[in-house]
């Protein structure tokens, strides 16, 4: 199969050279196993170092490791804790219509988390660059999961952004139709009672429950444990 798609075999990469990962990408849309997203990603090895790009729609097609970011957009009240929550615009081609963080996004070639986090930021909530720059990394969160357009390897940059009480988002890029303000007991029991956020935002809030100490010390335990990958 590799050889018909034009794939050669290189023992330092393991399935195929950097430079031949595009036209693979470009192969295989042009076969009509997925729909170009005219946006290309990084491809890494074990080590961080960059060994091609190839256009993001082919990433779970191919099965490789993507990274993206998600940013926790809080603020803090006199009556408790509050999450900005997003709802995703119907046109979105992965769960319309889902639940989703305030900012989230992949990190497309060329940039780091950071850069990617205050690029989203502007443009998925109209928060100003020197606002999102105060953002917090907090966590690293790795999954593989088996999806509709393929197999999910992602790595989650997770971020927290203190908001102030009179902040509003605003959708600059008609990626989300909605922005609404919870109490983050309320964001608690969507996750715990619905399927109501994207497929990979549980993950995210989850570990800001944790972080929050908003589980008992068992249950706090057994899901960092669960987050981090490691078994007992």
């Amino acid at each position: 199969m590799l050889e018909t798609l034009g794939l050669k075999r290189d023992r330092n990469f393991g399935v195929a050279l950097g430079a031949e990962l595009l036209p693979l990408s470009r192969t295989l849309r042009d076969l009509g196993l997925y729909t170009s997203h005219d946006e290309l990603f990084d491809v890494r090895d074990e080590n961080g170092i960059v060994l091609g790009q190839v256009d993001r729609g082919a990433i779970p097609v191919l099965g490789l490791a993507a990274e993206g970011v998600h940013l926790n957009g809080l603020v803090e009240r006199e009556d408790g804790l509050f999450l900005w929550v997003a709802r995703r615009s119907m046109n979105k081609r992965l769960d319309p219509g889902k639940l989703d963080h305030l900012v989230a996004g992949g990190m497309s070639a060329g940039l780091d988390p950071q850069t990617t986090v205050i690029k989203e930021a502007q443009e998925e909530a109209g928060i100003p660059a020197p606002l999102a720059a105060t953002a917090k990394a907090v966590s690293r969160i790795a999954y593989a999961l088996e999806r509709p357009e393929g197999l999910r390897r992602d790595v989650l940059h997770c971020y927290d952004l203190s908001l102030p009480e009179d902040f509003i988002p605003i959708a600059e890029d008609g990626e989300v139709e909605s922005f609404h303000l919870l109490p983050i007991q309320d964001v608690m029991t969507l996750v715990r009672d619905t399927d109501d956020f994207k497929f990979n935002v549980n993950l995210v809030l989850i570990d800001l429950f944790v972080r929050r100490n908003l589980f008992t010390p068992e249950t706090a335990a057994a899901l960092r444990q669960a987050l981090s990958g490691k078994t007992a």
